[in-house]
């Protein structure tokens, strides 16, 4: 995947431009926001999979930079990188429309991690979601068994929307979590075990179950008389 890294650290840009290109991923650098701002108007710059945009930039600052992107109407996936550890900092960005941030140091697993969680979560996703009984409407937001209407919060939402976006795989409770990532950081494992325990009641005349393969994850399965 394509990663412009928006970083005027020539020391940390270099380091995550090694760091990303070793998982596999094609890395582009500018060095202030007037930069980013410029190749992100571009044609070009349709295939950028995800931004790792700092805050504290010459120039414009990385808040303008997502300002105007999400002014454009672009919804490239924007991780903020910020030596900030204000909670003001990092709701403006939020509100502006960045996606996710990371607080200066931060552990390059993490890093990776969150950026392929970006990229999933902005894939196109099927309108509608099917398995037994159940339905997912993801563009009205509405889950029924047959008829009924079931009420779901936004993370038991998320987590069935995950579960049944990966049909028969197998699903870990940290895949879960970075799938919900954005609405919280203070999900633990036990609080994914929490919210399947409580769609398990939910759907539990859906002719569906979800089966713990214990040591690996969750996974959807199919009751023999609805398959």
């Amino acid at each position: 995947m394509h990663v412009l890294v928006v970083e005027d650290d020539a020391v940390l840009a270099d380091g995550l431009t090694r760091v990303l290109a070793g998982h596999g991923m094609v890395v582009d650098v500018v060095r202030n926001g007037s930069q980013a701002d410029a190749m992100l108007q571009r044609a070009d710059a349709s295939d950028v999979a995800v931004v790792v945009l700092d805050i504290g930039l010459p120039g414009i600052d990385g808040f303008e930079v997502v300002r105007r992107l999400r002014a454009r109407g672009a919804n490239i996936p924007v991780l903020l990188l910020t030596a900030r550890d204000a909670i003001e900092d990092r709701v403006r960005g939020l509100e502006l429309g960045a996606d996710d941030y990371l607080v200066k140091p931060f552990a390059s697993a993490e890093l990776v991690a969150r950026l392929k969680a970006l990229v999933r979560r902005n894939a196109p996703k099927p309108a509608v979601l099917a398995l037994g009984d159940l339905t997912l409407d993801t563009s009205a937001k509405r889950a029924r068994i047959k008829e009924r209407v079931i009420e779901l919060s936004v993370r038991e939402w998320t987590v069935l929307e995950y579960l049944l976006q990966h049909g028969a795989r197998v699903v870990s409770k940290q895949q879960i979590i970075d799938a919900i990532l954005p609405f919280g950081e203070d999900l633990t494992l036990n609080a994914v075990e929490v919210y399947i325990s409580r769609l398990r009641l939910k759907i539990a005349d859906a002719g569906i179950s979800i089966r713990t393969i214990r040591g690996f994850g969750y996974m959807l399965e199919q009751s023999a008389d609805h398959a």
